[in-house]
């Protein structure tokens, strides 16, 4: 390993590696996986070795197939581009648990200035940086570097800035100086479009159009800003391991470099990226709440020689109230169901199911499994 002065290890003798070890190394420095390439290694640490097959070569079967694009335009003013709309949203939610949308709403310069502002503190001089490190989420920011870190197989190769910023946004000023005013902007806007798209996915339900927003599973927004740093050994670990979303539903802005990947029929399909779209993926709390009428679907991020790839992501439905959080009670809606469509999930608290995934860790086990009944 090229990193000197450290126990972050490359070699492959199990007699004497300890992972522990290397993670606190690692975690203790405060400067994430941005830091190890500040320090010019050329081969990554052990502990990001992913389980993963075929990272890298992953024939796609049928190149017909991708995440669908679906057009916003007019659909407060036309019924029947609505309507349109509405049937498009149901077959890609069913389908795909993922899709795209354009003409949403937020200016082109707003997603670029916020990709920007995102890539700017994880650019920050590492003295300034790390100052902000920490996993605490009862905190303003929490920045740090693979969420599950000490309960993963393997960490994954990116940094991630994060705030909650409804309902109850921090205060300007204590936010980091290099995003704060793009970031409380962005915050808005993407707010108003996860509104509209809330209204549609209760329309796509058979559901008055305010059915979810009167409930206020939409109400948290926490946003976070990915950063992964070219890999100089990508087939070797993941950007994100393959996980589904604790949320209601995430609103990802990506940048032009690819990497975001979809599972459909233990296929993985690349999200292309489009300039100016989002891209909205169904949560597992959508699955449990809508009986498994939408799909939250498995999705990873590929590492890469090139970078950096920046990412933001809007997760909608995460409480930074505890104890709101430990109160909230969730399951399948009874408007849903019958006799011919029984429930399939039991009720659970929203602390209940933030603890159970967080303990439980990414790498391609659905939290949904453990609340079926």
């Amino acid at each position: 390993m090229e990193v000197k002065n450290s126990n972050l290890s490359h070699e492959n003798d199990d007699s004497t590696y300890d992972r522990n070890d290397e993670l606190k190394v690692f975690d203790d420095s405060k400067l994430g996986v941005r830091g190890l390439m500040e320090r010019g290694v050329t081969k990554i640490p052990r502990m990001f070795y992913s389980g993963e097959v075929n990272i890298i070569k992953n024939p796609i079967k049928n190149s017909m197939l991708n995440v669908p694009i679906i057009d916003l335009k007019d659909i407060h003013i036309d019924p029947s581009r609505r309507v349109e709309v509405i049937n498009q949203i149901r077959t890609a939610c069913k389908e795909w648990g993922f899709f795209q949308v354009i003409n949403h709403g937020i200016p082109i310069d707003v997603l670029d200035e916020t990709i920007d502002g995102i890539r700017r503190f994880h650019e920050q001089d590492p003295e300034v940086r790390k100052q902000f490190y920490n996993r605490d989420m009862k905190k303003k920011i929490v920045y740090l570097s693979t969420t599950s870190l000490y309960r993963d197989k393997s960490a994954n190769w990116r940094d991630s800035v994060g705030c909650f910023m409804a309902p109850n946004p921090p205060k300007h000023e204590e936010l980091p100086e290099v995003f704060r005013d793009i970031i409380m902007e962005y915050s808005k806007k993407v707010a108003t479009l996860g509104s509209t798209i809330s209204e549609l996915f209760s329309e796509t339900l058979g559901l008055h159009p305010s059915y979810l927003k009167e409930r206020n599973y939409f109400e948290g927004i926490f946003i976070q800003g990915h950063y992964y740093p070219p890999c100089p050994e990508p087939e070797l670990t993941m950007g994100a391991s393959t996980h589904t979303d604790p949320a209601f539903m995430t609103i990802v802005l990506q940048e032009q470099l690819a990497g975001l990947q979809v599972l459909r029929d233990n296929q993985w399909f690349n999200v292309a990226p489009v300039h100016g779209a989002l891209v909205v993926n169904i949560g597992d709390l959508l699955q449990l709440i809508s009986n498994d009428n939408f799909s939250s679907v498995y999705h990873r991020v590929l590492s890469n020689h090139k970078g950096p790839r920046v990412s933001v992501a809007a997760f909608f439905g995460n409480s930074h109230d505890l104890e709101k959080a430990s109160s909230t009670i969730y399951g399948p809606i009874k408007e849903l169901l019958s006799e011919e469509n029984p429930p399939i999930y039991r009720d659970t608290s929203l602390g209940e199911f933030m603890s159970h995934y967080l303990t439980k860790g990414l790498f391609g086990n659905s939290a949904l499994q453990s609340f079926r009944l």
